[in-house]
């Protein structure tokens, strides 16, 4: 199956997939004895992080599903959380198709998708449905602003869309780094971040955090960090894609929009060891992860979460079983009895 979706135009197949998979979900035991068999049930594997308790620290980056259509899904796959969105306040279709590419040689995806989503409210009353069913599954949600907002306008954007969905997320992020809608990546820069942040953090007591883009310099990120510890953000996500491309050698490489996967694993590392050296946030690690070894790598560095998208894409449904089932070798060639144990280097 998972290669019959490969001989589909890409994003035909991933609407095929989460179509599956959104069906699966609402299948009560025929979701849940399947997960019996594919979820690796381990404490060693659990993490405390945002004031949550994650059953592992293998996550579901947001783009994947972003209308919340396959939560249990993911659960029963194996991930110890996900993340969905990116979700604006009033839904929109994105930018025109084709807006997604695979580049097979690279490893690696293109997506100028543009914020396609169903909409904050609709987001909502999936969320609940889920929180009902009572899955042991930590979810966040990323928000955006819808492309015709004005920038000066940004923060109610974010604020509308937070308080429909403030019930039922455990915890949120702001996305701000897409390169995707127009102007967007301007909200990183000290002024507008300022406001942004100032109007966000008092409208909620859960864990808020700020997507960043792989594309900023040290010095710029060094000003991000400044602003999220000033207005007491709780982390970091790092990284969203990029508008690099060196290196690659699919014809697809000129296409606009970000690229994700392992080209990007080299600078999701630099930025996450960067980011390492300050106190007091929760770093989640996101970009070219494939499999146990780069989770381990980034726990061990600092990150309390990892995140995948496109390893998941080329890796298919058991990828999560295997890199757990990696990742727990890993722990005990190490003597590590629990990433529990595990606390974040401090330099």
């Amino acid at each position: 199956m998972h290669r019959l979706l490969f001989a589909l135009d890409p994003e035909t197949a991933h609407e095929l997939a989460l179509k599956a998979l959104a069906l699966w979900s609402e299948r009560g035991p025929l979701l849940e004895v399947p997960a019996r068999l594919l979820r690796v049930e381990d404490p060693r594997l659990e993490v405390e992080a945002l004031g949550l308790r994650f059953p592992n620290p293998l996550g579901l980056a947001a783009g994947m599903d972003k209308d919340a259509r396959a939560l249990a899904a993911w659960w029963a796959l194996g991930f110890g959380f996900a993340e969905v969105g990116t979700l604006t306040p009033r839904p929109q279709e994105g930018n025109p198709r084709p807006r997604l590419f695979r580049l097979v040689e690279d490893h690696a995806l293109i997506n100028r998708m543009g914020f396609n989503n169903q909409g904050a409210e609709e987001a909502a009353r999936r969320l609940k449905r889920f929180r009902e069913r009572g899955l042991f599954f930590p979810v966040g949600v990323n928000l955006g602003k819808n492309r015709d907002t004005p920038l000066e306008r940004a923060a109610e954007d974010y604020l509308r869309a937070l308080q429909a969905l403030e019930s039922y997320g455990d915890y949120f992020v702001l996305n701000v780094s897409s390169p995707n809608t127009p102007g967007l990546r301007t909200l990183q820069e000290g002024p507008f971040l300022d406001e942004l942040l100032a109007r966000l953090r008092p409208a909620t007591r859960k864990p808020l955090l700020l997507k960043v883009a792989p594309d900023l310099t040290l010095a710029a990120l060094d000003q991000v960090v400044a602003l999220v510890q000033k207005h007491g953000l709780e982390g970091l996500v790092a990284v969203n894609t990029t508008l690099g491309r060196e290196g690659l050698k699919s014809p697809l490489a000129g296409e606009a929009g970000g690229l994700s996967g392992r080209p990007l694993k080299g600078r999701a590392l630099e930025v996450l060891r960067h980011l390492a050296a300050v106190p007091g946030l929760t770093l989640v690690s996101v970009g070219g992860v494939e499999g146990p070894e780069d989770v381990w790598e980034r726990l061990r560095l600092g990150a309390r979460l990892v995140q995948v998208y496109t390893g998941f894409v080329y890796g298919g449904p058991l990828f999560p079983r295997r890199v757990l089932k990696g990742l727990l070798r890993l722990m005990e060639a190490e003597g590590i009895r629990s990433l529990g144990e595990m606390a974040p280097p401090r330099r």
